[in-house]
C-alpha cells in the first residue's frame, strides 16, 4: 500500500450563496480568519482559544464557568476539559429552550416499518424527559448510577437517553439486535443499576423480542436492581426475581404530579456516557464520555462539517448502539435542528423505503453508508425517481469506505448531480469524525475535504513521519474535546490501543492517503490490511474493482494463509438481480483485479453469495468473513446484523 492510486477530477462545486449562508464560513468571518486555512491553522495550533470559541458560539451555558479550557499536566492522553466548570448538557438541549421559539419546534420526527409515524416537539420531549427523570429518582436512582438502554428506535429511547443525563446518570446504550451474553458483559462492566428496554422492533415484517433477550440478562447482573419495559403489562413475576419490573406506563405514573425537577449539577469532566465498541479479542471497550466532551464534538461536526442549520431534519440511518446514534440526539438538539428516527429494515416492504422517508418526512441531510447505497443501488434508479427528494438539501456518509462506482450513483441519479456527499470519518472514542467534507471546498468521488476544525490529524509512515501521495496510518497529533476519557475502569488497555506506538500521537487503526490536491482518503482498518507478497493491500482497493462491474453490487475481499506469498486474496461478491454467479464471471472478476492491481494481486478465488456479513450499520465485518472462511473462533459477534450470511460462507470454505 506504498502506492496512492485515488485522486480522480472535481465533481461537485459549491455555490457562491451556499458558501455565505454556510456555518463554518459564517464562523471564519466573525472571528476574522480570513480564509478556510487559516481557520484549520489555528484550530490545530491554538486549541484552547478553538474550543473557547466553539463552546461559546453554540451557546453552551455552564451552571459555574470553568476557569480554562483544557489542562495538558496530566500528558494528551488525560487531557481534562472545562476545568471546574459546572454544567448538565441535558440543560443545554432541553432547558435553556423553556419558552423560547424553540420550544415549539419540532425535535423529533419517528416512523416505524409498520408505518406508524409521531412527532415530538422540544417543549413536549422537556415535559416528558422531566416525568422520567422524576420516576427514576423517585426509584432512588441518580447521579453517578449506570443504566443501560437496550430499545428500538422509538422517541421513547430518547427520553430514557436524555432522563438518565438529566439526573446526572451515566448513558449505557445497547445495540438492539444483542443478545444476552453481550448485554450481560457491558452492564457488568459498567455496575448497572437499572435497564432501559422494549418489547421488541419489527426487522422485513419479522418481530424481533427484545423483552425476553433484557430479561434473561438481567437475571445475570448481579448489581442490576430495575428492569423498566416500554409498551410492558407491568405484571408481577411468578417467581422472586434480584431486580423489579416496571411498564413505561406505571415508571411514569411515579412521577409526583406536575413535578418539575432540577437538572442536576454535574461536573463538565463527569462521566456521561459508556459506549462499548467491539474488540478484535478481549471484552469489549467502554470508552468514557463527558458532560463537555461527546456533545459538544457531535454538534460541532454538524455545525461545522454537516452545515445543518435549526431549520432542518437530519436522518442517519443508525441504532443507538452505535455512536451516530447517540451523535444524531446530542447534535441535532444542541443546534436547535430536528432528528429523524426510524425503526426496521431500510428495504422492506420494498427497496425504495429510505427514499419513501425522505420524501414523507421532507428530510434535508440523509446519512448513509456505502454498504447501504451498493446494496440500494442494485434495484436500480426508478425506484429513486417515483419519490419527491426535493427537501434534501446534501448527503452524509460513514462507516465504510467508498468504491466510486457507488458513489457516482448517489451523487447523480439520486442527487441529481447537485447536492454534496459530506464523507465523515472517525470513531466512537473521538466522538464523532476526524476527517470530514464540507460545503466550502469541491469534492471529489469518494473523498474527505480533510481534517474538521480543531483536528490535528495527520498521515504518517512506520516511523512516525507525514507523508503525501502514499498510503499511511492516519494519526492525531494534539488533544480534541471530545476524545474518549479512556476506557472505563482499563486505563492501560486505553494507552495501548492508542497511544504507545509514537510519543504523545493518537494511532487511530486507520489506512489514509492525501492526494495531489490536498484531498484525504480513509481507505479502511489497518488491521483488515492484506500481505501478498510483501506488498499491502487494502480492501478497499480490491472491492472497488469488484462493484465497477456492472452485475457486482457488493463485496468483500480479505486475506487467507499462502504457503508462497504469505496471504493470497479471496472475494465473496453478492450480484445484482438477475446476474448469474457462474465460473465465467469468476473468471472474469479475477482478470480485473489482476489488471488494475497486477497478477500478483489476483485472487485465488471468487466466491458469489447471497448476502455478506455487516452490522445493522451496514459496516462490513471482514474479520468475521475471514475467520469463517477459515473455520477460526469468530470472537465478538454480538454487533452481527445477518448471522445466517455465516452459514454461506462456511459452506464454501475450504474445509466444508
Amino acid at each position: 500500500m506504498s502506492e496512492f492510486q485515488f485522486g480522480g477530477e472535481f465533481v461537485w462545486h459549491p455555490t457562491p450563496e451556499l458558501v455565505a449562508q454556510s456555518n463554518l464560513q459564517r464562523f471564519i468571518d466573525k472571528h476574522e480568519l480570513g480564509s478556510y486555512d487559516e481557520l484549520m491553522r489555528r484550530s490545530t495550533t491554538d486549541i484552547e482559544w478553538f474550543w473557547d470559541a466553539v463552546l461559546s458560539d453554540l451557546d453552551i451555558q455552564f451552571y459555574e464557568p470553568y476557569s480554562r479550557v483544557v489542562d495538558l499536566s496530566e500528558g494528551k492522553p488525560w487531557a481534562r476539559w472545562c476545568v471546574g466548570g459546572g454544567m448538565n448538557i441535558v440543560h443545554n438541549m432541553l432547558d435553556k429552550y423553556a419558552g423560547t421559539e424553540i420550544d415549539n419546534r419540532i425535535a423529533i420526527k419517528s416512523e416505524t416499518e409498520d408505518g406508524t409515524t409521531r412527532t415530538l416537539t422540544y417543549k413536549t420531549l422537556r415535559v416528558q424527559t422531566n416525568e422520567m427523570a422524576a420516576a427514576l429518582r423517585s426509584l432512588g436512582l441518580g447521579k453517578g448510577d449506570a443504566i443501560g438502554v437496550f430499545m428500538p428506535m422509538v422517541p421513547e429511547i430518547v427520553i430514557a437517553m436524555l432522563a438518565i443525563i438529566k439526573i446526572g446518570g451515566i448513558f449505557l446504550p445497547l445495540f438492539s439486535g444483542f443478545g444476552a451474553a453481550a448485554i450481560v458483559s457491558r452492564l457488568n462492566d459498567a455496575e448497572a443499576k437499572a435497564l432501559f428496554t422494549g418489547d421488541g422492533t419489527h426487522r422485513r415484517g419479522k418481530f424481533c423480542a427484545m423483552k425476553p433477550v433484557a430479561q434473561e440478562a438481567a437475571s445475570q447482573i448481579s448489581t442490576l436492581k430495575h428492569l423498566f419495559g416500554l409498551e410492558t403489562t407491568g405484571e408481577q413475576q411468578a417467581k422472586r426475581l434480584p431486580y423489579k419490573t416496571h411498564s413505561w406506563r406505571d415508571l411514569i405514573n411515579l412521577a409526583p404530579p406536575n413535578s418539575q425537577q432540577p437538572t442536576e449539577l454535574t461536573s463538565a469532566e463527569d462521566p456521561m456516557m459508556i459506549i462499548y465498541t467491539s474488540g478484535t479479542t478481549g471484552r469489549p471497550k467502554g470508552a468514557v464520555h463527558t458532560h463537555c466532551g461527546f456533545p459538544i464534538k457531535s454538534a460541532q461536526d454538524m455545525w461545522h462539517g454537516l452545515d445543518l442549520h435549526p431549520d432542518e431534519t437530519l436522518f442517519w440511518m443508525t441504532d443507538m448502539g452505535w455512536m451516530m446514534g447517540p451523535w444524531e440526539v446530542f447534535g441535532t438538539l444542541l443546534l436547535g435542528a430536528t432528528m429523524m428516527l426510524y425503526d426496521g429494515a431500510p428495504d422492506f416492504p420494498g427497496p425504495d423505503r429510505v427514499w419513501q422517508l425522505v420524501d414523507r418526512h421532507k428530510v434535508t441531510a440523509l446519512g448513509i453508508s456505502p454498504t447501504l447505497i451498493r446494496a440500494l443501488r442494485r434495484h436500480g434508479d426508478e425506484i429513486v425517481h417515483r419519490h419527491d427528494l426535493s427537501s434534501l438539501r446534501k448527503f452524509a456518509s460513514t462507516g465504510e469506505p467508498w468504491n466510486p462506482d457507488p458513489w457516482m450513483w448517489l451523487f447523480q441519479n439520486v442527487g441529481r448531480g447537485k447536492l454534496p456527499i459530506i464523507n465523515y470519518s472517525g470513531g466512537t472514542e473521538i466522538s464523532g469524525g476526524i476527517v470530514m467534507g464540507n460545503v466550502l471546498t469541491p469534492t471529489k468521488p469518494c473523498a474527505f475535504s480533510g481534517p474538521l476544525p480543531g483536528m490535528a490529524a495527520d498521515v504518517v509512515d512506520e516511523n512516525g513521519k507525514s507523508v503525501r501521495g502514499q498510503v499511511g496510518e492516519l494519526v492525531i497529533r494534539e488533544p480534541w474535546i471530545g476524545m474518549t476519557r479512556g476506557f472505563w475502569k482499563d486505563r492501560a488497555r486505553y494507552i495501548e490501543t492508542y497511544w504507545s506506538r509514537f510519543p504523545d500521537v493518537w494511532v487511530h487503526g486507520d489506512w489514509a492517503a492525501v492526494d495531489d490536491d490536498g484531498l484525504w482518503y480513509i481507505l479502511g482498518r489497518s488491521d483488515d490490511t492484506i500481505k501478498i507478497a510483501g506488498k499491502r493491500l487494502g480492501p478497499a482497493e480490491v472491492e472497488s474493482i469488484l462493484v465497477a462491474h456492472a452485475e457486482v453490487s457488493e463485496a468483500a475481499a480479505i486475506g487467507v494463509p499462502d504457503s508462497i506469498k504469505g496471504e493470497a486474496l479471496v472475494c465473496f461478491c453478492v450480484l445484482k438481480k438477475g446476474a448469474t454467479g457462474d465460473v465465467a464471471l469468476a473468471g472474469e472478476l479475477k482478470e480485473n483485479v489482476a489488471h488494475d492491481l497486477g497478477k500478483a494481486l489476483a485472487p485465488r478465488n471468487v466466491v458469489f453469495v447471497a448476502d455478506i456479513p455487516k452490522t445493522r450499520n451496514a459496516k462490513v465485518m471482514r474479520r468475521i468473513v475471514r475467520a469463517a472462511y477459515l473455520g477460526e473462533k469468530l470472537g465478538d459477534t454480538s454487533a452481527l446484523e445477518n448471522p445466517a450470511s455465516l452459514d454461506e460462507i462456511k459452506r464454501v470454505a475450504p474445509q466444508a
